[in-house]
């Protein structure tokens, strides 16, 4: 019911319109007239209308209002009263009306709806001044979570590698392991692809979690290589790898058989909450298959590159070696075609030149050496003595 005041009438009779809503308000609403004392107990004393007289629309109409000269005038003398479509109830936000449309999304992804909403809203809706739409709710939270993520996963990719370097106190063997967190990413989105699942919070959540887990097999592989490397058991790098992929092919497979088998009654299951435990699991189990396969093959790949044995600069230096020699052989052969040698100047060249003149020259240095560092004891003498109290034996030199 809507009451339009007549301001012109309401002055006219001396009245005002507080006068006039305080009345209205007591007729139907009740207004306090004082208060009821029962021992220790107060109770309000509320009067309004009764019952039968604040039914409709015609009550609001015939309800009396009291004038200045001691009469009495209906409030339809006063007001238009009429029935109106309106709000409820009116909404409130930041001292903002607001109006809440509610949506519930099936078989869909929860961005996906709000993308399309929003287009056709911009493409069909003109909204008057002062007027704007917000899409909360679990979209809302979805946002936040989102950047919250964008701080998570980096922080947990670099602490990842920050215990990688303490492990193995190597950049290098660290970079070759942390090669499996990309191919367990493949995984896990080619999965949820298979699956038709979406990118949710919790997927993001479950490929923060595969991260940890599929760098546990190059550990279990890389670890072993540089056992078998410190043994020196094997000349050639094809065949250590080749042994010790062989030793760890069994643990790895377990290792990741494990983790997948544990996700797998969440990846399969209908229950509630399912929603939220399918992506997740999805993510590990399909970024454990495809981490497993490939880094079997990738990452001793990786590790024979990263240490092959550098043949290139010796064979470069031992060319240098060799042609440098060549170079002096030809200018020794040629000085030697342009001046002839008697057997006088040869002997001394020869003498000269010679490493076993010289190896024998100096093993008498060194002899010489010891003789001078040398030196001999004194001749011995033995006497003995003896008398009536003792006897004693004397050795002196």
């Amino acid at each position: 019911m809507n009451v339009k005041f007549n301001r012109l009438k309401i002055a006219r009779y001396g009245l005002n319109i507080q006068e006039v809503n305080d009345m209205i308000a007591m007729g139907f609403a009740g207004r306090q007239a004082g208060s009821v004392f029962e021992g220790e107990k107060r109770f309000d004393l509320v009067l309004r209308l009764d019952k039968k007289n604040r039914q409709d629309i015609e009550d609001l109409k015939n309800l009396y209002i009291d004038v200045p000269n001691g009469g009495k005038i209906p409030l339809s003398e006063l007001a238009e009263i009429t029935y109106q479509k309106g709000a409820a109830k009116i909404s409130r936000d930041d001292t903002r009306r607001r109006i809440v449309v509610g949506v519930n999304v099936r078989n869909r992804d929860l961005q996906s709806v709000v993308d399309d909403v929003q287009k056709l809203i911009d493409d069909n809706v003109e909204l008057p001044v002062g007027y704007n739409i917000t899409y909360g709710g679990q979209f809302e939270n979805l946002q936040s979570a989102k950047s919250r993520l964008l701080v998570a996963v980096p922080i947990a990719l670099i602490l990842i590698f920050i215990l990688l370097y303490f492990a193995f106190k190597s950049v290098k063997e660290a970079l070759i392991i942390y090669s499996a967190i990309p191919l367990a990413a493949v995984g896990g989105v080619l999965l949820l692809w298979i699956r038709d699942l979406p990118f949710s919070i919790s997927a993001g959540v479950g490929f923060i979690a595969l991260f940890g887990i599929a760098v546990l097999n190059g550990i279990v592989l890389i670890e072993h290589f540089k056992e078998l490397k410190k043994e020196g058991r094997f000349n050639n790098i094809n065949d250590l790898i080749k042994q010790g992929t062989k030793d760890r092919l069994r643990a790895v497979l377990l290792t990741a058989m494990a983790a997948a088998l544990g996700f797998l009654p969440m990846a399969i299951s209908t229950n509630a909450g399912a929603e939220v435990q399918r992506p997740l699991a999805t993510v590990v189990i399909g970024g454990l298959i495809t981490a497993t396969l490939l880094t079997l093959i990738v990452l001793p790949v990786l590790y024979a590159y990263f240490n092959k044995p550098k043949v290139k600069s010796a064979t470069s230096r031992n060319g240098i070696v060799t042609t440098s020699l060549m170079i002096f052989s030809i200018a020794a052969i040629g000085q030697a075609q342009q001046q002839p040698i008697d057997l006088e100047t040869l002997i001394p060249m020869a003498l000269e030149n010679n490493a076993s003149i010289k190896a024998q020259e100096l093993q008498v240095d060194h002899s010489n050496e010891l003789v001078n560092s040398a030196f001999s004891f004194d001749k011995t003498q033995l006497y003995y003595e003896f008398d009536q109290t003792t006897s004693r034996l004397i050795i002196s030199r």
